[in-house]
């Protein structure tokens, strides 16, 4: 049995108010930082053996805080990263809502794709594919995967049967830590967004 403990990034700059999605040089809010120092705490004494991250700064911001607090390298998963939103990518959300097609996009995820980026599919694909080869390779630990808000849901919507349609139904907050087991018998998943240091909530994309 493999422990999977997903995490999303801890807050950055532009949280809410821009789809900053692949756009480099994005790392956490100053301000914001004490909610990865906060998931810290709370896993220690878990025994995790690995720590893999989205290649994105605010996720390896994150995974270094995590990985400060267990004493672990963190392994850089292109795998992991954000979804590619194309010429989306550093869009205001005010500048995005009179899109028809961005509309599309979060009211029907498998019948819209950002133009020149990802589908949704294939995000859920390559996250899934990485956790069964992650299954393999640690058949019996706990590693800890840091990535972001919508390929994380995509992985939890294919573990509970959920359609891709759906996924906006799952709350994965920043800093938020969900649980997944993978075993010969089946997947269960074990949690959904726990929140620490007193916070929980919504959190914009990306």
């Amino acid at each position: 049995m493999t422990l999977f403990l997903l995490v999303r990034h801890a807050p950055h700059a532009l949280q809410g108010e821009a789809l900053v999605g692949r756009q480099p040089g994005v790392g956490l809010d100053p301000g914001q930082r004490w909610r990865a120092e906060a998931l810290a705490d709370a896993l220690a004494g878990l025994g995790v053996d690995a720590i893999q991250s989205s290649p994105r700064d605010r996720a390896l911001a994150t995974a270094d805080i995590l990985a400060g607090h267990l004493r672990l390298p963190v392994e850089t998963v292109p795998d992991l990263d954000e979804i590619d939103f194309g010429a989306w990518t550093g869009s205001r959300f005010e500048a995005l809502a009179p899109d028809p097609d961005w509309r599309r996009w979060n009211d029907w995820r498998t019948g819209g794709r950002p133009p020149g980026g990802e589908e949704m599919a294939a995000v859920q694909l390559r996250m899934v594919t990485h956790m069964k080869r992650t299954w393999e390779r640690w058949p019996e630990g706990t590693v800890l995967l840091v990535g972001h808000g919508d390929p994380i849901r995509a992985a939890l919507a294919h573990w509970l049967g959920l359609p891709l349609d759906l996924i906006q139904r799952l709350e994965v907050s920043p800093a938020g830590l969900s649980r997944v087991e993978l075993r010969p018998w089946g997947p269960r998943v074990l949690s959904v967004n726990e929140t620490f240091g007193g916070v929980s909530g919504a959190g914009a994309a990306a």
